[in-house]
């Protein structure tokens, strides 16, 4: 999975739900981080295509897709599917962007595959695609204490008191996105995968 083994645009998915009562919750670092990597490349201008807003540009000198399925996180796999079909985007240049509450708040980690370690619309992702082989960038949200009821944690508005850690997390996120495009997976994953102290352990 390195920028040289294949041709073709990049696509960049964040996961996210729309409209203006979701974007700031948990659940939509997705959408929070695509939009941070437009705006730091000067990408603008989306427009929807196949259920998704998608804008256009370039990074690292390289053709990239920037898309927001529109058709609600657990619904994310048939958009992601058709874009891909649309505009032949190859093996190994589709990342996937969500949060991770199986992560604690302020991970980041950058994975070259994997299941969908009960994350329904990285599921729904898999299902689309056939296959559970593409980049994706985890953001852990766990607060660090039982969580009773994990759906709602996840659409409940990001804290107040975590802004300033947030902004640090989007930008730190986007760099580990260009890093991709830029050098590849692997050497990515050694720069950018941390664990916030007290992390709770992965799943594979």
């Amino acid at each position: 999975m390195e920028p040289s083994d294949s041709v073709g645009p990049w696509l960049i998915v964040g996961l996210g739900n729309p409209g203006p009562e979701y974007k700031w919750t948990y659940h939509n670092l997705g959408f929070l981080v695509v939009e941070r990597v437009a705006e730091r490349n000067g990408i603008h201008q989306a427009r929807r295509v196949w259920g998704a807003l998608v804008a256009e540009g370039a990074i690292s000198g390289q053709p990239v897709l920037i898309a927001k399925p529109q058709t609600f996180m657990n619904l994310s796999g048939n958009s992601v599917r058709l874009l891909v079909e649309k505009y032949a985007v190859a093996s190994g240049r589709l990342v996937l962007i969500f949060d991770e509450l199986a992560l604690e708040w302020g991970t980041l980690r950058i994975r070259p595959k994997g299941s969908a370690g009960g994350h329904h619309g990285v599921q729904d992702v898999i299902r689309g695609l056939g296959t559970n082989e593409f980049a994706r960038v985890r953001l852990g949200i766990h607060p660090g204490h039982p969580v009773s009821d994990g759906a709602a944690f996840v659409l409940a508005p990001i804290k107040r008191a975590q802004r300033k850690e947030l902004d640090q997390l989007l930008d730190q996120a986007a760099q580990a996105v260009e890093s991709i495009i830029a050098e590849g997976v692997e050497k990515s994953m050694t720069k950018f995968n941390r664990r916030a102290q007290g992390s709770i352990p992965e799943e594979a």
